[in-house]
């Protein structure tokens, strides 16, 4: 029997080596032909006497296998046509052939009984194994890996809305106990071959040369196996089961810490739990069919399929340059030159230095060059400290930054990143200055929050090769970066901009050419709003805690004191400047004079600000603030605070897409989520608004307008969708 999506040897021992390896791909994915072929093979593996036992590899150095393949589930379902008993089954098809492999497709009561065994399969894991990967991995009856820390073995799948759907929930608790299982599933984050096999999941870690000699060895010395759950008298690691003190203890405590950590926000996480709860006092034959049965339920939602869409679909194709220019060349980019040593080019130093390329970084005094060397210094030393860099690596990534303050150095470079400080004419100097002595064919790329490409362009005698590359603070750990073309900007540029974010394994977006872009757009209208809410009595408190019940990673004063009060109170003068007549309060101008030029209060590097700061101790909201915004008698809901917040970020988000200023749904949502931190739960905002309908949004944002002011006003084009009865994402539709 032939295969696509693997290769199958049988030795003289009978012992068959069953190689994945998926054409034309670079890692291998449960995808349409593996789950075709191994069903097949799992069938033909049980009925040939000749064939005594399996060992399952790998042929891919990039890992073992990496789970399901999520463009296929992205859809969200299993077709619109197919009924519930169809669409489980569909579900269920893993879950089904990886049970059959076990079993050796025995009932098992024959098992329990000793009447009948498996034919022994092995694992021969020679590299990650991720979500369905590792489902495949335990249901083989031994697991060898390849000794190497950098394995990653886990079931990630609630980061996009999902639930191991392969038998995850149940093999894990079974080998691992249910806390350890518990949190490998419901945090998504990966172990290393050493924890893996102290917790009990696989049972060898060998030398990666030795992994298929071990496994077939294994396989040779146990001819009839059973899976220690399908054995007389199972018991769970750790106990299990509804009526066992350790694990009613587990649940309890397991279920508040989730929603604690969630605000309920991810189903995924309570349907991880309700899977390992009701599957522990099941058979596994029922206990998988639990687990298909909230895998189903996922996969049909809305939330899910707007979070592998944003989270992962959109997120790839955004990393692989599906904005990018198709007619231009690949750019080689080996050497870049960075202006500037502050903080944000000091960042940019490091992440280009660590995706591989040399870089000169200029400042306009060597001691505050090399200072910003220093960033990524400790950047390493502590990476180092903590085993997540080796040494020489580590020296490796600093012998490629040489600070300087002579122009002269960045004559061979191959990209220019310019992050000097946000004021036009210093900007402006630094263009001709570099311009005097770079290649005629050098990308000349500017990092401004707020500053038009279009007018900083005009300082370059290249105005086409002139872009904006906006990343965001601190530049090391912030995954987006807006790629900004001006009214000149050409093809090129745009291709080597993308190409360069690639390089740095960065996620970008390509965005219009106006002030702010287009997370500066919507950031302020949300941090606004917030400060609003304590100039009109509301408790800040509430307004904190209403944004973290949202999924937002900190609450919208703790966010405004990290960028700074003071920085706010800058860009507010400095618009006024530039609009004068047209410029529109925003109702916060006297608080942030107030909190700045009165008390002192500029953010949190200035000793704080909403917050105190206390040195060793934990931030906590400023006592003081009461007495200059007093606390109101009538405080709103949570659900209300809750609302104000979303929509003074739906609502900014709507008008940049309704303005061109993003193309396109997925841009702004993949924007908002890797750029402000968005709640991820609901795939970002143009999917929020989707899922709850654009005349639901319209609805709702009118009637905030009434009753807060214009600024919640809804683009007329959504009140044109929303008569329409459209969709943002009109081929998900």
């Amino acid at each position: 029997m032939t295969y696509k999506a693997m290769n199958v040897d049988v030795d003289g021992d009978g012992i068959a080596l069953v190689t994945i390896d998926l054409p034309g791909k670079s890692m291998n994915v449960w995808d349409a032909d593996l789950m075709e072929d191994f069903a097949k093979w799992v069938d033909a593996f049980i009925a040939d006497e000749n064939v005594k036992g399996a060992v399952i590899t790998s042929g891919k150095p990039s890992g073992f296998l990496a789970g399901a393949d999520l463009n296929m589930l992205g859809g969200g379902g299993m077709g619109g046509g197919a009924s519930k008993k169809e669409q489980f089954e569909s579900a269920f098809a893993l879950n089904a052939t990886l049970r059959k492999l076990e079993t050796g497709g025995h009932p098992a009561k024959a098992l329990q009984k000793g009447e009948a065994h498996a034919k022994p399969v092995a694992a021969a894991v020679n590299g990650l194994a991720l979500g369905g990967g590792l489902e495949l991995v335990l249901a083989c009856h031994h697991r060898v890996v390849a000794d190497n820390p950098k394995i990653q073995l886990g079931v990630p799948e609630v980061q996009v809305g999902l639930l191991p759907g392969g038998g995850g929930t149940q093999r894990l608790p079974r080998l691992a106990g249910l806390q350890n299982a518990a949190m490998m599933a419901t945090q998504g984050k990966p172990i290393d071959p050493a924890t893996a096999k102290a917790q009990g999941i696989v049972q060898e870690v060998v030398p990666a040369d030795d992994i298929v000699v071990k496994a077939k060895e294994w396989v040779k010395a146990n001819p009839k196996t059973t899976q220690p759950w399908d054995k007389k008298g199972f018991k769970f690691p750790g106990g299990g089961g509804a009526m066992d003190p350790r694990a009613v203890q587990f649940f309890i405590g397991a279920n508040a810490m989730a929603q604690k950590q969630t605000q309920h926000n991810y189903p995924a996480v309570q349907y991880i739990l309700s899977c390992m709860y009701e599957g522990s006092i099941v058979p596994m034959d029922t206990a998988i069919r639990v687990e298909s049965k909230y895998f189903l339920k996922l996969l049909s939602s809305d939330q899910t399929r707007n979070m592998i869409r944003t989270l992962f679909i959109n997120k790839q194709a955004a990393e692989k340059g599906e904005q990018r220019p198709k007619d231009v060349p690949p750019s080689e980019i080996k050497k870049v030159g960075v202006l500037g040593a502050g903080m944000m080019g000091a960042g940019i130093a490091y992440v280009t230095a660590k995706g591989g390329a040399d870089v000169v970084l200029i400042d306009r005094d060597l001691e505050y060059a090399e200072k910003g060397k220093g960033y990524s210094q400790k950047i390493v030393e502590k990476g180092v400290s903590r085993g997540k860099v080796t040494k020489e690596k580590g020296e490796e990534l600093l012998a490629r930054i040489t600070p300087t303050t002579d122009y002269d150095d960045l004559k061979d470079v191959d990209l220019i990143i310019e992050a000097v400080f946000e004021d036009p004419d210093v900007k402006a100097d630094v263009i001709k200055k570099t311009e005097a002595v770079i290649g005629k064919d050098v990308i000349f790329a500017s990092n401004t929050s707020t500053l038009p490409i279009t007018g900083l362009a005009k300082h370059s005698e290249r105005p086409d090769q002139f872009i904006g590359i906006h990343f965001f603070s601190p530049v090391d750990k912030m995954p987006l970066v807006e790629i900004i073309p001006g009214g000149k900007t050409g093809d090129k540029a745009l291709a080597t901009a993308l190409d360069y974010v690639r390089l740095i394994k960065k996620t970008p977006i390509v965005v219009k050419d106006t002030r702010g872009f287009y997370t500066n757009r919507v950031v302020p209208p949300y941090l606004n709003e917030a400060m609003l809410m304590v100039a009109e009595g509301i408790k800040p408190a509430l307004i904190e805690n209403a944004a973290k019940s949202l999924g937002m990673p900190v609450g919208p004063l703790a966010l405004t004191d990290e960028t700074s009060l003071e920085l706010g109170l800058r860009i507010m003068n400095s618009t006024k400047k530039e609009l004068g007549d047209d410029y529109k309060p925003t109702g916060v101008e006297d608080l942030l004079v107030k909190m700045v030029e009165d008390l002192g209060r500029k953010g949190r590097k200035s000793g704080g600000g909403f917050y105190e700061y206390p040195e060793g101790g934990k931030k906590h909201l400023w006592a003081g603030l009461s007495e200059y915004f007093p606390v109101a008698a009538e405080q709103p809901s949570l659900d209300e605070a809750k609302e104000r917040l979303l929509y003074a970020q739906l609502i900014p988000a709507a008008q940049c897409y309704a303005e061109g200023i993003v193309s396109d749904p997925q841009s702004a949502d993949l924007g908002a989520i890797f750029g402000w931190g968005f709640a991820p739960w609901t795939g970002g905002p143009m999917s929020h608004i989707d899922t709850i309908g654009v005349e639901t949004f319209v609805r709702k944002a009118e009637s905030l307008a009434q009753k807060y002011g214009s600024r919640f006003n809804p683009p007329e084009s959504f009140r044109e969708m929303a008569k329409a009865g459209d969709k943002l994402y009109k081929k998900a539709a």
